[in-house]
């Protein structure tokens, strides 16, 4: 048995993520600790790589879901825009994906062997790497805490939400924020975005952005990026 293992377990795990929100002060190696891979992006890939990822996430969007992203839910869309952020954005994968070539694009990342590896691989609880990762353990053991204030948060960080049995993510994309949630009609795809001043203010208060809402876990930042 893990640490984390079962329902006694996922309440340690909340626990100790209610812990990095509330202590900014606390210790460096404590909040990156099970999250800290080997292989990091410059300042310059990570930029690149949250602009790639923001392009994905509008992609779905603007024309639907691709085909090609499976477990549509709101960490299968973070899964899904990471993954093809660290890939290659060559003329085939413009085409699958529905970008204009003739658009401004990002730059590519021009990745290593190692970085490029970091695709489809994410640390799961119990320590297992594979393809899967539930929202819960994306910003346990592959992302950083940032702050409770959505101010610190850069393009392409997750807000991560704890509702009691059930956790979700939202992205952060600049002035809006994007997320999926589960389908009202059979035409519905799952996928909405948000004005942050409206999100601030929304009726249901477990799902505001700030920091004294006991719901709202914070910002977290994927480990790999500098």
């Amino acid at each position: 048995m893990t640490l984390w293992h079962g329902r006694h377990g996922r309440r340690a795990a909340l626990r100790w993520l209610a812990a990095c929100a509330a202590t900014v002060a606390m210790p460096a190696w404590a909040l990156r600790a099970a999250a800290d891979p080997q292989v990091q992006l410059s300042q310059a890939q990570s930029r690149a790589f949250q602009a790639w990822m923001l392009r994905i996430v509008n992609a779905q969007i603007e024309r639907g879901p691709s085909p090609r992203w499976t477990h549509r839910d709101c960490a299968g869309l973070v899964r899904f825009a990471v993954n093809e952020a660290l890939t290659v954005h060559d003329a085939k994968w413009l085409h699958a994906n529905g970008i204009a070539s003739d658009r401004r694009l990002p730059p590519e990342l021009e990745l290593s062997a190692a970085q490029a590896a970091l695709r489809n691989r994410w640390v799961q609880t119990g320590g297992n790497v594979g393809h899967f990762v539930t929202a819960l353990a994306l910003v346990q053991h592959n992302s950083r805490f940032i702050a409770r204030e959505i101010s610190q948060a850069l393009p392409g960080d997750l807000l991560f939400f704890d509702q009691g049995d059930e956790q979700h993510l939202m992205v952060w994309m600049g002035a809006r924020i994007a997320y999926h949630t589960g389908t009202v009609t059979p035409d519905d795809n799952g996928l909405r975005t948000v004005d942050i001043k409206e999100l601030t203010s929304w009726k249901d208060t477990r799902w505001q952005p700030v920091v004294n809402n006991p719901n709202f876990a914070g910002v977290f930042r994927l480990a790999f990026l500098s």
